[in-house]
């Protein structure tokens, strides 16, 4: 596995997560009208400072298992079923027309922008669940190409939050909307349709080194 792998894998299933209206995008939003554009990238430098905590823990305690097929093999297979059932669940709640980027939403924060991107997945069971399955097992995969290999899985799947919510902040303080709902709901299609291929892969991988 290449490290260019690595990288646009995790920025693929990062997109994936990050276009799914949740409760960062709610404070991007809502700090972005109060606060201007440099809301955003405050949101983000947050969110990294708690995923890259996350990710060094992470890698101080996977390295003693990294050679452990059986501990890879579950882990792999959570991970895959995980992404699976997100991938369907987004293309479902596509078909259901339940899915829309509405731009004004402005519910308040107290905590300000950088706060607010350090603590606001810690309220989310979702961001839990994410990296006790989906990320946990990418980042033995990564560990197999030593630091490297997590730098760039960091940096991939932190460049997916810069690119979304810049790109929010961006339309929320110009006030233009070219992203209808339309294009929206066929981006997300797309990422689900990616998910699916992607959780079904780890699920074989995971099945392989299990048998």
């Amino acid at each position: 596995m290449s490290l260019a792998s690595i990288f646009f894998v995790s920025l693929g299933v990062g997109l994936s997560g990050a276009l799914m209206p949740g409760p960062l995008l709610t404070v991007t939003i809502s700090e972005s009208y109060r606060r201007g554009f440099i809301a955003g990238p405050l949101l983000v430098a947050g969110h990294a400072v708690l995923e890259g905590s996350l990710v060094i823990l992470l890698m101080l305690g996977l390295d003693r298992v990294v050679g452990n097929d059986v501990f890879f093999g579950l882990v792999g297979v959570a991970g895959g079923a995980f992404l699976f059932m997100m991938g369907l669940g987004m293309a479902i709640d596509v078909r259901d027309g339940k899915l829309r980027l509405d731009l004004q939403d402005r519910s308040a924060s107290r905590l300000g922008p950088f706060l607010s991107g350090l603590t606001i997945s810690l309220s989310n069971p979702y961001w839990f669940m994410w990296w006790a399955t989906f990320g946990l097992s990418w980042m033995l995969r990564s560990l197999q190409r030593g630091v490297a290999g997590v730098v760039f899985f960091y940096s991939g799947h932190i460049m997916a939050d810069v690119l979304w919510y810049f790109l929010v902040a961006m339309l929320v303080v110009t006030g233009k909307r070219f992203l209808s709902d339309r294009v929206y709901n066929c981006v997300i299609l797309a990422c689900g349709a990616f998910l699916l291929v992607l959780g079904a892969r780890f699920v074989g991988d995971g099945l392989a080194h299990l048998l």
